[in-house]
């Protein structure tokens, strides 16, 4: 029998101020990356502790490969990396993760060979010997990854794993994710770093005050929108609406990103012989050809041709748009 990593079934946690998490299911197989997103005050990092055997449920079940949370059998599995973290900042960085190591159960021997491949791991290396309270908050975030896998969990909660991580950091920790995942490692990806869940996650579920809004497969959300842009040389006005009559497809002048800035406004090109960018929803890639073969008919030249994939941040945007957020604030 195939045991989920994990198996939540209407997950609750009521609090008097309206936040927690209301009726939450969801499955994570086991070596699958899973990625909790959504907004500020969503409930995410309470139902991460409540997984982890932090808080008690108000409602509902969940199991982790088949033991119920909140017991030793289940939190013996589990590596977890909190949105908050305090170390003691007048240990030195090994010696944090050799005290995580002793209350996990690991023996010296074991840890003495264990946590210096782990802070080399996570980019620690040499510093391990320096104490915490010269740690930036970036080191302290690399160390807490560390504690996260000192016990070499079968299943990991990483609660903002990158959020204090400059870009090179955040490349890092995600190639030491990559490198989880390759192992069979169970990932739990709580991350408003929509990048990151978007190259590392199979599936995701998106949260708002507390409750599912949507969840799916990544690869299927981000080729959910069959859109191909055109880069058209030579362009004629009359062009446009000769393809859309000619083919029944929609088709309209884009905006190439790597011109314009986010959100600029574009009038369309009236100008004969310039360069544009054309944009088709089309149905299959046969229709793409069919434009290729149209455009050049008409001569002109078609200097690229690209699939135009549906970002997870669009997705996002779309998905909690007109809706109400707790945020911070509440």
């Amino acid at each position: 029998m195939n045991v989920p990593a994990i198996e939540a079934q209407l997950l609750t946690k009521e609090y008097k101020s309206g936040r927690g998490c209301r009726d939450v299911s969801i499955t994570v197989e086991k070596g699958e990356a899973f990625g909790f997103l959504g907004p500020n005050g969503a409930g995410k990092s309470t139902f991460v502790k409540m997984l982890a055997g932090l808080i008690r449920p108000t409602s509902g079940s969940a199991a982790l490969f088949g033991h119920p949370i909140r017991t030793i059998a289940a939190k013996s599995k589990i590596g977890y990396l909190p949105e908050l973290y305090r170390y003691q900042e007048w240990l030195t960085g090994e010696e944090v993760v050799r005290l995580h190591a002793r209350l996990c159960g690991i023996g010296k021997s074991e840890a003495d060979i264990r946590i210096p491949e782990l802070l080399k791991e996570v980019g620690i290396g040499q510093r391990g010997r320096d104490r915490v309270k010269h740690y930036s908050k970036g080191m302290q975030q690399r160390l807490g990854l560390a504690c996260a896998l000192v016990n070499d969990p079968e299943l990991v909660f990483l609660d903002e794993p990158s959020s204090a991580l400059d870009p090179i950091g955040r490349m890092e920790v995600r190639s030491i994710l990559e490198k989880l995942k390759q192992r069979g490692i169970t990932i739990f990806l709580n991350s408003h770093l929509l990048e990151d869940v978007e190259v590392l996650c199979d599936r995701m579920a998106l949260l708002n005050n507390g409750e599912i809004l949507r969840h799916g497969k990544v690869t299927e959300i981000l080729n959910k929108r069959t859109s191909w842009h055109f880069k058209v040389g030579g362009y004629s006005p009359f062009l446009l609406s000769w393809l859309m009559e000619h083919t029944g497809l929609q088709i309209r002048q884009a905006v190439e990103d790597a011109d314009h800035a986010e959100g600029a406004i574009v009038i369309p090109s009236t100008v004969e012989g310039s360069t544009v960018w054309l944009e088709a929803e089309v149905e299959s890639e046969e229709q793409v050809g069919w434009l290729n073969t149209l455009i050049i008919e008409q001569g002109m030249t078609l200097y690229e041709v690209a699939r135009k994939k549906e970002r997870l941040e669009e997705w996002f945007l779309d998905a909690v748009s007109g809706l109400s957020h707790r945020g911070e604030q509440d």
